[in-house]
């Protein structure tokens, strides 16, 4: 609420369009008030509100905290605007370390949260460097309304018990805290910059084509090795691997035969390694059939394929459409000529001779027309079903599904 009334206050001042993003996250019997709450101080103040309404569907052995922190991260993350502003305030910033440091977190833990982070929307802290007791004098001096969450007296949950256990024993016997502590985490966030520049340097020309230089990674000593395989996987979406976790990663990674195809899997993805470079990619689908019935996509486990009209050139589409069309992955055995000079060929040779990933291989879909193998889309089609110069075609277009 004081961050609602300054904000409003600052956008009044320099003409900001400001508006506000209330989350129901249907938890609390109080929600509905909370709601309304909102809804009535926005409109005292002149700012649009927009209230999400959740609907969370814990999995077995989901934390329903996490579940609804995420869940209202991407709602205010999804938000069509320039930046969004957080009130989270010193307190908040030195439990978050304290968190951090008991689950033995390395130094992009313990920077905590940051300032700002870059983006759109981007994400803002102003009052990170006010403590809640600073807040709460501002909002009585200013006779600001506001709802304490009954939930943050839980003690049950680490971070209240920070608060109420732990952190008024700080504040007694050290009276610098928390801003100690928020200095401390600024520290952090200035050394996790400097490993994220090493990573950089030591990546240097072996970060290409969506993948990591095997070699690279081989001849960094250990420290650099997991600080740079640590910013590529942040760099492509994943989640930071705990310690014992990254080591193996790099063990697997850096002991692998040459022509060895690791799989290592981490945050809903895969991390495998083809033609010396690492690269994360979509857990390998299952099996699969589906039927075509002339969409121009067809979304798979692995992708999706595109047909595209066409003239002279790519499948005859009157050929195709003989008999049932199905994509069906690849079960082994395949052959198909692609030329009048050339015999039939295994598909599994054509895939390798054209550096196909093997989870690639495993996940693409073969067009097929009744029981005659069609198309390998990236390798041809096959003669018989080749189109004329004069005949209608389709163009095929696989788009592997990326994992973040």
């Amino acid at each position: 609420m004081v961050l609602l009334d300054a904000a409003a206050a600052c956008a009044a001042r320099h003409s900001l369009s400001l508006s506000a993003i209330h989350v129901h996250h249907g938890l609390s019997p109080n929600a509905e008030r909370w709601a309304q709450f909102c809804a009535a101080q926005c409109a005292a103040r002149g700012v649009p509100l927009a209230t999400h309404r959740l609907r969370l569907l814990r999995r077995r052995g989901e934390s329903l905290e996490a579940l609804a922190r995420s869940a209202r991260y991407a709602c205010l993350q999804g938000a069509d605007v320039d930046a969004v502003a957080l009130a989270h305030h010193a307190d908040d910033q030195a439990e978050t370390l304290l968190l951090q440091l008991l689950r033995g977190a390395g130094v992009h833990g313990l920077a905590a949260m940051a300032r700002y982070r870059p983006g759109r929307p981007a994400l803002l802290r102003p009052l990170l460097g006010l403590t809640r007791a600073t807040l709460a004098a501002c909002a009585a001096a200013r006779r600001i309304a506001w709802i304490d969450d009954e939930s943050n007296a839980e003690r049950r949950h680490a971070r209240n018990f920070l608060r109420h256990e732990v952190a008024p024993l700080l504040a007694a016997r050290f009276p610098g805290y928390p801003a100690t502590l928020v200095r401390a985490a600024r520290h952090q966030a200035e050394a996790s910059d400097l490993a994220d520049a090493l990573a950089v340097i030591d990546g240097a020309d072996a970060l290409a084509d969506g993948g990591l230089e095997r070699g690279r990674l081989c001849a960094l000593p250990p420290p650099r090795a997991r600080n740079l395989l640590r910013g590529f996987l942040r760099a492509e979406g994943l989640r930071p691997p705990s310690e014992a976790r990254l080591a193996e990663m790099l063990r697997q990674l850096r002991r692998a035969a040459p022509d060895a195809n690791p799989r290592i899997a981490h945050d809903g993805a895969e991390i495998g390694c083809h033609r010396g470079r690492i690269v994360v990619h979509a857990p390998r689908s299952e099996g699969f059939v589906r039927a075509w019935d002339g969409q121009a996509e067809l979304a798979l486990p692995g992708g999706s394929l595109v047909f595209l009209r066409a003239h002279g050139t790519g499948v005859a589409a009157a050929k195709l459409a003989a008999a049932p069309v199905t994509l069906r992955s690849r079960r082994g055995g395949e052959r198909i000529r692609l030329a009048a000079d050339r015999p039939a060929r295994s598909v599994k040779r054509l895939l390798s001779e054209a550096h196909v990933p093997p989870w690639e291989r495993d996940c693409l879909p073969l067009v097929w027309s009744g029981d005659e193998l069609v198309a390998v889309p990236g390798i041809g089609v096959a003669l018989a079903y080749q189109a004329g110069p004069d005949e209608a075609g389709w163009c095929l277009r696989w788009r592997p599904l990326h994992p973040h």
